[in-house]
């Protein structure tokens, strides 16, 4: 056979079948069957798309759209159907394109025609979306639970550590002497704010859409109420046309996903920075760590690298929804296919990081006397001296003035030149900013506390 003939033949279209049986004459072209398929991916939604079925012919029973009998015969045929696939007695297959018809299959083998039944007043098209906000509300509650464990680890840490001192940076230049538990708690405070962000989300993604149909609802007497209770949801979607293409609630999602990778990449590379020669400030826990395949002697920071490294890709992922999500007219559009990749990257490149950064913290040993020594810099007593000379009555531009002509003059780096004796020590002048909000032993601790009841309080 001429090559050009045996490709023609091997692409040959089947015959029409499954769900494009009656309108379509010829089946897809195998090239296209694959690239439509989302099966190799969205099988990971068989469970909550099992959970909406059940839901939803359990109404159709109740709502006697279709006999009582068979909604039950169905009702235990999902049920099966989803034992089997959990335990892997069913292999899901590739051919048949998405979860959703692989199941409604899976259930024909158990129960027969009457399968089909199902479907009834309803479309994938709000199938999926479903099984979606079912799918982000459970990730949700595993994402603040990975967050509070994080918080813990880093409280934890912050308490074991308030006595030692070790300069605080800006611009990555040494600025003040702080705690390093004050800086802990920095971490802290933005791992409680991005649980709060994925908390505030739930108002908005805590609504019902199975019922919008394809678009435009359904002629069925459908009790749309009953089902968003049998599923946990407090309401039902307002309008259609919106529930079937909104991703907005997946979006969201995926920018707080960004925040945390954000927050854990700053603390990822201060401790890189920490646990170098250069600084000596922290060693890192072997068990987080990797050697060199040529160099003995290293100690590589992989763990919090990877970290760092990873947040790019949940970048990717908001960026390419928000790109897809774009240009799309209401109302479901094929695009939406691409809204699950990116969010189970997301999801599982998030609930990994901060478990790692959560486990690593614990085994940090801090070295007291190398963040001390280098806390001791003269140079760092600079801003102490000026508000000292402002007390007296100089205007602080004044101070600010003459304490850096006389930093200039004696060298930056040494701050020499200075009085000895009038140079207060890291303690005194950590123990200085003893306000709610300071580094000094007593504001750290209340910090602590506080954090340890908002701790107490959401585990409940």
């Amino acid at each position: 056979m001429d090559p050009k003939e045996r490709k023609k033949s091997s692409r040959k279209s089947k015959k029409s079948s499954g769900i494009r049986k009656g309108r379509f004459k010829a089946g897809m072209d195998p090239l296209f069957e694959k690239f439509n398929s989302s099966i190799s991916f969205d099988r990971r939604l068989f469970r909550e798309d099992i959970r909406g079925s059940i839901a939803h012919v359990k109404m159709l029973g109740r709502q006697g759209i279709i006999p009582h009998n068979e909604a039950r015969t169905i009702e235990e045929g999902l049920k099966q159907v989803l034992a089997d696939i959990a335990g892997g007695k069913v292999q899901l297959r590739d051919d048949l394109e998405d979860i959703h018809v692989n199941i409604e299959e899976a259930l024909k083998s158990k129960v027969g025609e009457v399968a089909g039944k199902l479907h009834t007043a309803r479309s994938r098209n709000d199938q999926v979306v479903l099984d979606l906000r079912l799918y982000v509300k459970a990730q949700v509650d595993l994402v603040r639970e990975a967050l509070l464990k994080l918080m813990k680890s880093l409280v934890d840490k912050a308490s074991e550590e308030i006595d030692l001192i070790m300069p605080g940076y800006t611009h990555l230049q040494r600025a003040q002497p702080v705690r390093p538990a004050h800086h802990l708690m920095a971490y802290s405070e933005m791992a409680r704010r991005d649980w709060e962000r994925f908390t505030d989300a739930v108002d908005r993604l805590d609504q019902m859409p199975l019922g919008s149909a394809a678009l435009a609802g359904t002629t069925f007497p459908i009790d749309r109420e009953s089902v968003a209770t049998d599923l946990g949801f407090s309401t039902v979607s307002a309008n259609s046309m919106d529930a079937v293409s909104d991703r907005d609630f997946v979006v969201e999602f995926l920018f707080n996903c960004a925040m945390v990778m954000m927050h854990l990449s700053r603390l990822a590379e201060e401790l890189i920075l920490w646990s170098t020669e250069e600084f000596g400030f922290c060693t890192l826990p072997d068990e987080f760590c990797s050697g060199s395949s040529i160099m003995p002697q290293k100690k590589n920071p992989d763990a919090c690298e990877l970290i760092r490294g990873k947040t790019g890709r949940v970048y990717g992922d908001l960026t390419a929804l928000l790109t897809t999500m774009k240009g799309l007219p209401l109302a479901y559009n094929k695009d939406l296919q691409e809204d699950k990749e990116p969010l189970f990257d997301a999801v599982d490149t998030v609930l990994g990081s901060v478990g790692i950064m959560g486990e690593l913290i614990p085994g940090i040993r801090f070295h007291k006397e190398s963040m001390l020594t280098a806390a001791s810099d003269q140079a760092l007593a600079a801003t102490d001296l000026a508000d000292s000379l402002a007390r007296q009555g100089v205007p602080f531009r004044e101070a600010h003035s003459r304490i850096g002509a006389i930093i200039r003059g004696s060298g930056a780096e040494s701050g020499k030149g200075v009085e000895k004796e009038t140079l207060p020590g890291p303690e005194d002048m950590v123990e200085a900013r003893s306000h709610k909000g300071g580094t000094a032993r007593k504001a750290v601790k209340e910090h602590i506390r506080a954090t340890r009841r908002f701790l107490a309080a959401k585990r409940k």
